[in-house]
């Protein structure tokens, strides 16, 4: 063979992937990002139209539909306001450019709120009557209710009210993000000859939005009152001596994104406290009126906020629909919510859990298994004498957090406790703020990780003395150390003393609390450094097996797909022959179907009663099948911007359990499960007419812990 044979086939190589990769940019091959997050929200509503669901979960799902839209437009609409604003651009695979992309949004985003509206008034509202459950408006209040809702308005209400009449003197009150207020029209005059016509009225946030009436007032069970309807209703008392007109409620969502240039900075935590305030005060980016407000009204409060009519949007109900989740709570009816179920303790785990690890790896599966164990990890290594040192991350972890407890009593016990908290953890940076001030206060080392990267990796190490060396206890997990979290979210969590990944996570906590170059790694792939080549060269390595004619598969389940070179990097192993099986909860960018490119490759997302968080990641591997669970998406942020840690579940019985309960059971749903197809569009998967093999993933696994429990 000529010498030069090998380096002429290289080159071959190398031109065939230009062109090939030059063909997969098209912009027809991409999904839009904003686009397919906001049909994840219409997946989420399409819960609450669904009359299998307890109706009481249905009122749930619409009141998380209406959070999740909220947070879309505080984030994603802000960041393309503000690319058209700034006249900056980002680059987008699919190539559309921010302004038509906010023209596509508006008008989904008033779909969106149409069908909420219709969901809730036709729909939920006579349901939830014909259950006892009723929210009264003013013209249903008999004498005796009206005497009650007086006696709230005076006594409640009346004293922390400050109505602001709009003249030069008093100017346009600062209105909080996502406040309930209302813009009332007047006539005549006041004391002092003023007859501005307007006044602002802001709702008391100290006061709750539902009031639900008192035993001996109420008709039915469960009767309610917004308090908008006693604003509404006394409204004139604020206005002594002048004609109210008309009373509409309003809110304005602004821009809640955080900017903190970290590397101006010289203490991130004082830096944030001091940003946080301006998050209720942002650039605004939607206005929800009532509607039934005048136009001329309407046209006021757009040039107040500066909003364009399309970011206006009249809604039939409350502005703040989000607050009818109180609901789900105060309305004690089983019989309506899901049923209960109480976790259940592996029966690999002893009371002694450092015994238990040293036997054998441990894989707990959230919410079907107790989060009890993780906490019982940190309390026992916070007593035991042998234990020198515990080392954790912390991204979301909640405000009153028994791990947090447990790591100030090690702390109190002389342990050495580092903890990494992300203070950057969006809408929680308030709340790690206050867990970071009480660990230092306690004694532990506390940092926020690496400038300019999001520390997004769940890793709880434990160094305990045993004879004459030091062991690693090791837990890794796919989502945050939160308890209250654990009882809704799918995840993983591996408990482990393997000496490899003790070491691991060992370098891992040291690049993020020292300086220094980062350590190789013997079986974590972590990000910002092997996780992207790692999952590329797999991806590769499936593509060539197809190549030479033998079988190969791919299954990851994940929360979004983004990353332009992963999605290429799954189309050109479709192309090669390679099945490739994606459980995408989210944003899914990938084209999926597409003829010539995508055929092999199928794209679901389950919505059911738990919001699915685990990451995990299949490559049959020739027949030695690999299997990877993490803290990461296939994005560009946790991949590239953020610092990850994919772990491998290398236990025998563990990897089956997590392919066949994890993966395969999910790619058999067909009572949960929709499918993406080449145009973009989400369909349910057809469930069997008798069904007869009708399955839920969750409930399944519901079913199967109750079983052993």
């Amino acid at each position: 063979m000529d010498k030069n044979s090998k380096p002429k086939k290289q080159h071959h190589d190398f031109l065939q992937n230009v062109r090939t990769d030059e063909e997969l940019n098209r912009p027809e091959l991409y999904i839009n990002r904003e686009l397919s997050l906001l049909a994840f929200h219409r997946r989420v509503l399409a819960q609450a139209c669904d009359e299998k669901i307890p109706l009481l979960e249905r009122l749930r799902f619409l009141c998380i539909a209406s959070t999740n839209l909220d947070e879309f437009y505080e984030i994603r609409v802000a960041g393309l306001k503000q690319q058209v604003a700034y006249r900056t651009t980002q680059a987008v695979a699919d190539n559309l450019s921010a302004n038509e992309l906010l023209n596509r949004l508006s008008i989904a985003g008033h779909e969106f709120v149409a069908e909420q509206y219709r969901l809730l008034n036709e729909q939920l509202i006579p349901l939830l009557e014909n259950e006892g459950i009723r929210f009264l408006r003013r013209e249903r209040w008999d004498d005796a209710i009206n005497k009650w809702v007086r006696e709230y308005f005076d006594n409640d209400l009346m004293p922390v009210l400050s109505p602001i009449g709009l003249d030069p003197a008093h100017p346009f009150p600062r209105i909080l993000n996502k406040s309930l207020n209302f813009i009332v029209s007047l006539e005549g005059k006041d004391a002092f000859g003023r007859d501005s016509g307007l006044a602002i009225v802001q709702a008391p946030r100290s006061l709750p939005r539902l009031i639900q009436l008192p035993g001996d007032i109420a008709r039915k069970p469960f009767d309610f009152i917004f308090l908008s309807s006693i604003i509404h209703a006394y409204v004139g008392d604020l206005f002594p001596g002048m004609n109210v007109l008309g009373c509409y409620q309003f809110r304005v969502t602004r821009n809640s994104d955080l900017f903190v240039d970290e590397e101006e900075v010289d203490d991130l935590l004082r830096a944030l406290e001091g940003e946080l305030p301006s998050r209720r005060y942002g650039d605004c980016v939607r206005l929800e009126v009532a509607d039934n407000c005048p136009a001329n009204m309407i046209e006021f409060l757009q040039k107040q906020f500066k909003l364009e009519a399309t970011d206006v949007f009249q809604v039939n109900g409350p502005v703040n629909l989000n607050r009818l989740l109180t609901i789900t709570e105060a309305v004690d009816r089983p019989d309506l919510k899901y049923p209960s179920f109480t976790p259940g303790l592996s029966e690999s785990i002893g009371r002694n859990l450092f015994a238990s690890i040293r036997e054998h790896d441990i894989l707990l599966h959230h919410p079907f298994h107790s989060f009890a164990p993780v906490i019982d990890f940190v309390r026992q290594a916070a007593i035991d004498p042998q234990v020198l040192a515990i080392k954790q991350t912390l991204y979301r972890t909640g405000p009153d957090s028994v791990l947090v407890d447990a790591l100030v009593e090690a702390a109190r016990a002389n342990k050495e406790v580092t903890v990494v908290i992300e203070l950057r953890a969006r809408f929680d940076e308030e709340a790690n703020i206050a867990l970071a001030t009480r660990l230092q206060e306690a004694g532990a080392h506390v940092v926020y990780g690496v400038v300019g990267y999001k520390t997004h990796a769940k890793m709880l190490m434990v160094v305990r003395r045993e004879g004459n060396k030091l062991r690693r206890y090791v837990h890794l997990g796919t989502g945050n150390y939160h308890a209250r979290t654990a009882r809704i979210y799918t995840d993983y969590g591996l408990f482990t003393c393997d000496k490899d990944i003790g070491e691991d996570v060992h370098k891992m906590f040291m690049q993020l609390t020292s300086l220094g170059r980062g350590a190789q790694l013997k079986k974590l792939l972590q990000a910002p450094f092997t996780l992207h080549s790692g999952m590329m060269e797999r991806i590769e390595r499936e593509a060539e097996h197809a190549r030479q004619g033998k079988p190969a598969h791919i299954i990851a389940k994940i929360n979004a797909l983004t990353e332009p070179h992963i999605i290429r990097a799954l189309y050109r192993a479709s192309m090669a022959g390679v099945k490739i099986d994606l459980i995408v909860r989210g944003i899914c960018c990938l084209r999926p179907g597409v003829k010539d490119v995508s055929e092999n490759i199928t794209v679901r997302s389950i919505i059911g009663r738990f919001l699915e968080h685990i990451r995990t990641f299949y490559f049959l591997n020739g027949g030695k099948p690999e299997v990877f669970c993490g803290s990461a998406d296939w994005m560009d942020r946790n991949l590239l911007k953020r610092v990850e840690a994919c772990f491998p579940i290398e236990n025998a019985k563990l990897k089956e359990r997590v392919i066949e309960q994890g993966l395969k059971l999910y790619l058999e749903d067909n009572a949960q499960a929709w499918l993406l197809d080449s145009e973009g569009n989400y369909t349910r998967v057809p469930a069997p007419e008798d069904g007869s093999r009708l399955i839920s993933a969750q409930q399944t696994l519901l079913k199967a812990w109750a079983e052993k429990n």
